[in-house]
């Protein structure tokens, strides 16, 4: 199982590159117990989102 460390550096990972099926079950499992963890993964889609549409914004 992941830790916290672990999962938030995964989570960041798979915003550039494919995750594998056990790194995405892994992610999952740790995410159904870890409400910090959920927290992160909601605020990084949130900036990766932000940042994408930024330069259509300028």
């Amino acid at each position: 199982m992941l830790n916290c460390k672990q999962n938030t550096e995964l989570l960041s990972q798979a915003l550039d590159r494919p995750v594998t099926f056990r790194e995405k079950v892994a992610m999952r499992f740790h995410l159904m117990m870890c409400r910090g963890c959920r927290n992160f993964e909601k605020q990084v889609a949130f900036i990766h989102k932000a940042a994408r549409e930024l330069p259509r914004k300028l």
